[in-house]
């Protein structure tokens, strides 16, 4: 089962990811019985507190929608008031902590959460985003290849773009669930050294992580391409700097057809039509962003029953 926290893919064990996405699975099979599922009061009582530094549409929607169907509450301060900008960051989080049983924290520096994380005694915490990792987002996009290819094992993945906090958490889940990958990145865009070799510590079943320069290279013989946007939030003045290196890795209808004939596309969202993605494949019929998307609800809403109810399978 998953600690007290959950601020990267890496805080849960190879067995608890594997749990937590088979409750999802479960969860969204019995998502149409409404108030009459099996779960649907198991978090009476407990709050979920959401702290937001920056914009968000699945992360936050996802978590809340998750937290009413479990029998829970939801509060959500402006950001002024919820992260330190009005008084410290640490006596935001102990106050919180008298009222909430847990707080999903959306924020720049991985070093806040952790300064919040180190404030708090009893209430759980998750990473909602930050500019180092997004393992919300990781335990979505694992449970759609699961749905699409019937395994995750043995399966290769190629990540198309730039080494960020959704390509270092979606190398953490992979390896730990022998998921090849393979990363395209221009020069100076790739994950680090210390990221990679974090990931292959926890790697399973024969799993690889392999860079590239190329992304034909990346995605030849792949089930799956996944793209993200070249400019990340936070990002905004690097954006010129950065759409003249990332030309030629946007993934298009000819690159796709370098993966294997049922490659299917997979992106976080929200996504920058015409520039990471054509957008004949973000909307053609091999794309399942959306049932990405969708997953958002179901692995986040096992998320917060494993850490608030240790509810397992």
């Amino acid at each position: 089962m998953p600690g007290r926290t959950f601020l990267s893919v890496l805080d849960l064990s190879p067995e608890a990811l594997e749990t937590c996405l088979g409750l999802a699975a479960r969860l969204k099979r019995e998502r149409h019985l409404g108030a009459d599922a099996p779960t649907a009061r198991a978090l009476a009582g407990h709050s979920l507190a959401l702290l937001f530094d920056k914009p968000s549409l699945r992360t936050r929607t996802g978590f809340e929608i998750a937290m009413r169907e479990l029998g829970g509450h939801v509060t959500c301060p402006p950001s002024a008031d919820a992260l330190g900008t009005r008084e410290p960051l640490a006596d935001v989080a102990r106050t919180l902590e008298r009222w909430a049983s847990v707080a999903a924290v959306r924020t720049f520096e991985q070093a806040r959460l952790h300064e919040f994380v180190e404030a708090t005694t009893r209430l759980r915490i998750v990473n909602a985003l930050t500019n180092e990792e997004h393992p919300c987002q990781a335990l979505a996009d694992c449970l759609t290849v699961h749905e699409r290819c019937g395994a995750v094992t043995g399966r290769t993945l190629a990540y198309v773009g730039d080494g960020n906090n959704v390509a270092t958490s979606l190398t953490h889940a992979a390896m730990m669930l022998g998921l090849n990958l393979r990363l395209a990145s221009p020069e100076g865009f790739a994950l680090s050294d210390a990221t990679l070799a974090a990931a292959r510590q926890v790697a399973r079943h024969g799993a690889e992580v392999v860079q590239y320069q190329d992304p034909v290279e990346a995605v030849r013989g792949a089930d799956a391409v996944y793209a993200d946007v070249w400019t990340s939030m936070g990002q905004e003045t690097d954006a010129t700097r950065r759409r003249a290196a990332f030309q030629g890795f946007r993934v298009t209808r000819a690159l796709m057809a370098k993966a294997n004939d049922d490659a299917f596309f997979m992106h976080c969202l929200p996504a920058h039509r015409g520039e990471e993605v054509e957008e004949e494949v973000l909307e053609g019929p091999r794309s399942v962003v959306f049932d990405q998307a969708e997953n958002r609800l179901h692995t986040q809403k096992a998320l917060l029953l494993m850490m608030l109810e240790g509810v397992g399978i």
